[in-house]
């Protein structure tokens, strides 16, 4: 599955002249256990996500013991009060959407001694129910992002489900231009190929990798 995947990127990002060793792919091993991580690792691949801080701490340390060329994501939503738990145990954070957020992570990587790219979750598609900062507020959240001293990966976002993603990948390339963002984390099982094609630099990929959720 992993040679797969791989092949289908490096053929999205040549289709748009990207060369496609500036896509990171980010296997998602939420839910799975480390012995369905391990032959992933084994094959080569290096940089893993996950959506819950508390996983994470269970099942990452003794793969990361054994595997210390591995680099761990955040890509799931952060409570402020695990954001010291996710600066000491991620290398990258992609769900920084609120101010309070910025006020707890800036304060975490001050305490820790570390600092953690973070990329600014977006709600590119304006549902409550998601995270994500809303585009009007963008500008005032980089602001105080960069004035916290927090260092900034880019912007990522989910699309609404069932919809064609590509108008909500272009709209975040453009927020990510205006505002002088190189990194776009954008583009999951279903349409990580379209993603490429518009710029993603970090497609967020679980089950084509790992099938089925364990």
């Amino acid at each position: 599955m992993l040679a797969d995947v791989a092949a289908r990127i490096a053929a999205a990002a040549r289709l748009a002249q990207r060369e496609p060793a500036d896509v990171t792919l980010v296997a998602v091993s939420k839910t799975h256990p480390a012995e369905r991580i391990a032959p992933l690792i084994a094959a080569g691949q290096r940089v893993f996500g996950e959506n819950r801080v508390q996983e994470a701490q269970a099942k990452w340390p003794a793969l990361r013991a054994a595997h210390p060329a591995v680099a761990l994501h955040l890509v799931g939503r952060l409570q402020s009060n695990k954001a010291g738990d996710a600066v000491r145990l991620f290398d990258c954070i992609h769900s920084l959407d609120r101010l309070s957020l910025v006020s707890a992570l800036a304060g975490a990587m001050d305490r820790a001694g570390r600092q953690v790219p973070c990329f600014v979750q977006v709600d590119i598609g304006e549902e409550a129910q998601k995270g994500g900062c809303a585009i009007a507020g963008l500008p005032l959240l980089l602001a105080e992002a960069r004035a916290a001293g927090i260092p900034l990966a880019g912007l990522m976002c989910v699309p609404p489900l069932a919809v064609e993603p590509a108008p909500y990948f272009a709209l975040l390339a453009r927020l990510a231009d205006d505002n002088g963002l190189a990194g776009l984390s954008m583009g999951m099982s279903g349409d990580f190929e379209t993603a490429v094609t518009l710029g993603a630099t970090h497609v967020r990929v679980g089950s084509a990798l790992f099938g089925a959720r364990g």
